[in-house]
C-alpha cells in the first residue's frame, strides 16, 4: 500500500468511525475496506492517539489527539472573532496594523491581521510562523511558559535575522521578567529591520497566557517619538479586555 493510499484509507476509516464507536468488522463494512487493512490502520492510528479502544477492547472510538486538534481549531476561531473589534480599535487609535497570535509547535503563528489605511504598511503575516525570541508576541507567549520550557527553548540555537536580534539567553530572560512586570513589550527591528512592534498577553480563565495581541508598523514612523509607553498601555488594555471576554 502506497503512502498516499494509506493516508486516504486512514481518513476514510476516521470518517467511518465518526458516526460512532465500532469494532474492526463493522468498521471494515462502513469503510468498505478489508478487515486486515482496517486492523493495520487502527493499530497505527492508536499509536498516534487518533483512535482508542474501550477498556474491554475490540471497540474503537475517535481518540484524544483528534479531539485536541479540533478543540484548538475551534478556540482559534473564537479568539479571532472576539479579537476583531479590539484590533479595529487599536488600528484606529494608532494608525498601524494589529493582530493576534499563539504558539504552535514552538513557533509563533499569526492568526489574524487588521490592516491600516496608510499607504505604507506592514504586510499581513497571517498564517506565518516565526521563532518566538524575534518578535514581541513570541516573547509574550514565552513569558507564560513553564521555566523548563523556556530553558529548553533558550538552550538554542537562537537565530538572528537582523543586526538588532537578541539571542543571548540571559538578556532574553531579563526581558521576560520586565515584560511580566510591565504587561507589554516592544521589539525594535529585531525580526525585520524595517518593522517595530509591541505586544501584550491574552490570558484564559486560569490567568495563563494563551495568546498575544500586537501592533506593528514601519520602523521609520512607529512609534512616534514619546508615545511608546502610551501605545504599550493601549495594547495591554486591549489584551486585558479580550482576556475578560474569553475567560
Amino acid at each position: 500500500m502506497s503512502g498516499v493510499q494509506s493516508i486516504e484509507r486512514a481518513f476514510l476509516l476516521l470518517r467511518a468511525l465518526a458516526s460512532g464507536p465500532a469494532g474492526v468488522t463493522e468498521l471494515a463494512e462502513r469503510a468498505d475496506l478489508p478487515k486486515s487493512t482496517v486492523a493495520r490502520l487502527l493499530n497505527a492510528l492508536e499509536r498516534e492517539e487518533a483512535v482508542q479502544q474501550d477498556e474491554a477492547g475490540g471497540v474503537y472510538r475517535i481518540g484524544r489527539s483528534l479531539g485536541d486538534l479540533a478543540g484548538a481549531t475551534a478556540w482559534s476561531h473564537i479568539l479571532i472573532a472576539a479579537a476583531r473589534p479590539h484590533l479595529w480599535e487599536l488600528t484606529e487609535l494608532t494608525g498601524e496594523s494589529s493582530g493576534v497570535s499563539k504558539l504552535d509547535r514552538g513557533l509563533v503563528v499569526y492568526l489574524e491581521h487588521y490592516e491600516t489605511d496608510e499607504e505604507v504598511q506592514v504586510r499581513s503575516w497571517t498564517g506565518e510562523r516565526v521563532e518566538p525570541h524575534l518578535v514581541p508576541s513570541g516573547l509574550v507567549l514565552l513569558s507564560g511558559q513553564p521555566d523548563a520550557v523556556v530553558d529548553r527553548y533558550l538552550a538554542g540555537p537562537l537565530t538572528a535575522t537582523t543586526a538588532a536580534s537578541v539571542t543571548e539567553p540571559d538578556i532574553i530572560r531579563k526581558r521576560l521578567d520586565q515584560l511580566r512586570e510591565d504587561g507589554f513589550i516592544w521589539v525594535y527591528a529585531e525580526f525585520d529591520e524595517s518593522i517595530n512592534s509591541v505586544a501584550a498577553p491574552i490570558r484564559d480563565e486560569n490567568d495563563l497566557v494563551v495568546a498575544a495581541i500586537h501592533i506593528h508598523g514601519p520602523a521609520y514612523r512607529f512609534p512616534r517619538p514619546g508615545t511608546a509607553d502610551e501605545v504599550g498601555a493601549k495594547v495591554k488594555e486591549a489584551g486585558r479586555q479580550l482576556s475578560s471576554q474569553l475567560a
